[in-house]
């Protein structure tokens, strides 16, 4: 069973020391027994101020995390539950209000049940208060990092948990959006904890308590930073060969090559320290196939979508996706690494929609307001590579290619024998300057003690 914190000493846990400042909190509620009239509701509201120290389930405030300001919002599952109620909505509201105003990211702390029995319909109804707030405080450009506590269940896990930009959760939690008292009865209970969630890509990460303020200072740290109008990522020096390839075969052969840098070499090239976001936010990941996340490269933060060398699976397509669509909403530029020999194409890929993942990024890609850098670092096999190029500002390594297909489909769609597939490399015109001569990639880089051409 996983320590339960309270919310006080959840927000000593991430703040900085005497940094906390409580948001005034609305009055309570007039009406004897709530608003159903529930019997004895009063007195189990009087039970749990008494036992807890606090009027609410949530606690609301202003604090520092390593000195990056922020609204924490921190529930309280000691005072019935954490549930959501009416005055437990007016104080979220009110959080998120201020956020806006101040310009501030949201960092919501969750340990609730879901929604207050006592309080019927008009406590669900909170939920759609929150997801406006959540909408207009994203449309403001201004970050969410949510941290899922034991239990987070309900319409809490269904907005301020899963509807975050990131998604943070404590080892052992439960985390799902039907509780313990609710769920079928042969359910499997491992699918309702915080590994589980992460696995199938509903969370980022499980975060052990103790690294909890240093890891949520991170993420505040590179998505909250006041920044000017987002200039394009540099681009990345090449880590492979400075020499060219002869022929389009030695392309092919030079991009396949098992000892060719990967993309975590070239991340770890490029950024000082980055994290890493998880999860396409529909039931799956590729974790083998496809890494995307923030970092920072030179004093300011990056996003990156970095494909490793293998068949991009669906759920890699829509995390990359996501990933460019929130970089865009907080004007954080983009670098993208392209490496695959082509999506994946299995029965299994395309019962999972890869065609509809494919068409999501290159919509991001193409819809994005903020700047996108792309470097092929090794394979570029037709769509599944070029979804992640950007148009107009897509580089090329020396032990990379870019074509329409792999030389050997392409010779069997044309009826060639296997022994032609050299031969059509080279008819494709895949080598990286031949790319630089179609217009196809702007130029070849070199490696960091090389010049640049």
């Amino acid at each position: 069973m996983p320590e339960r914190l309270s919310a006080r000493e959840v927000l000593a846990l991430v703040a900085d020391a005497d940094s906390f400042r409580e948001l005034p909190a609305a009055p309570g509620d007039p009406r004897p027994d709530g608003p159903l009239a529930w019997r004895g509701y009063d007195a189990s509201r009087a039970r749990a101020a008494e036992r807890t120290g606090e009027q609410e389930s949530v606690v609301c405030g202003t604090a520092s995390v390593d000195g990056t300001r922020a609204v924490l919002i921190a529930f309280e599952f000691g005072f019935l539950g954490g549930s959501l109620g009416e005055r437990t909505g007016d104080r979220l509201v009110a959080a998120y209000v201020h956020a806006r105003e101040h310009r501030l990211p949201v960092v919501p702390l969750i340990a609730t049940g879901g929604s207050r029995m006592q309080e019927g319909i008009l406590a669900l109804t909170q939920l759609q208060r929150v997801a406006r707030q959540s909408v207009l405080t994203r449309q403001a450009g201004l970050p969410q990092v949510a941290v899922v506590r034991d239990p987070t269940t309900g319409g809490g896990w269904a907005t301020l948990g899963a509807g975050a930009d990131v998604v943070l959760a404590l080892p052992g939690a439960q985390v799902g959006f039907a509780g313990s008292r609710v769920r079928p009865p042969d359910a499997d209970p491992c699918a309702y904890t915080a590994e589980a969630q992460t696995a199938v890509g509903s969370a980022d990460a499980v975060v052990p308590v103790r690294d909890l303020r240093s890891t949520l200072a991170t993420w505040l740290t590179l998505l909250a930073a006041r920044r000017a109008p987002a200039a394009p990522a540099p681009v990345p020096f090449a880590l492979g060969t400075a020499e060219l390839p002869d022929s389009g075969w030695d392309a092919v052969g030079r991009a396949r090559a098992a000892g060719r840098p990967r993309a975590r070499a070239y991340l770890d090239a490029y950024f000082a320290y980055r994290v890493q976001i998880s999860g396409d936010r529909c039931g799956g990941t590729d974790p083998d196939g496809m890494l995307c996340g923030f970092g920072e490269h030179d004093g300011r933060t990056v996003a990156y979508a970095a494909q490793t060398g293998t068949a991009t699976r669906p759920a890699g397509y829509r995390t990359a996706a996501r990933l460019v669509r929130l970089a865009d909403r907080l004007g954080i530029p983009v670098l993208t690494l392209v490496d695959t020999p082509g999506a994946a194409n299995d029965a299994e890929a395309e019962r999972q929609g890869a065609g509809a993942a494919i068409a999501e990024v290159f919509a991001a890609v193409a819809g994005a307001r903020v700047p996108i850098t792309t470097l092929v670092i090794g394979e570029g096999g037709s769509g599944g590579a070029l979804a992640l190029a950007a148009p107009g500002n897509t580089w090329a390594t020396p032990d990379s290619y870019f074509s329409v297909i792999a030389p050997e489909l392409a010779a069997a769609i044309l009826k060639r024998p296997p022994e032609e597939a050299e031969a059509t490399a080279g008819q494709l015109r895949v080598r990286p300057q031949d790319l630089v001569e179609l217009g196809m990639v702007r130029g070849v880089v070199t490696p960091a003690d090389h010049p640049r051409p």
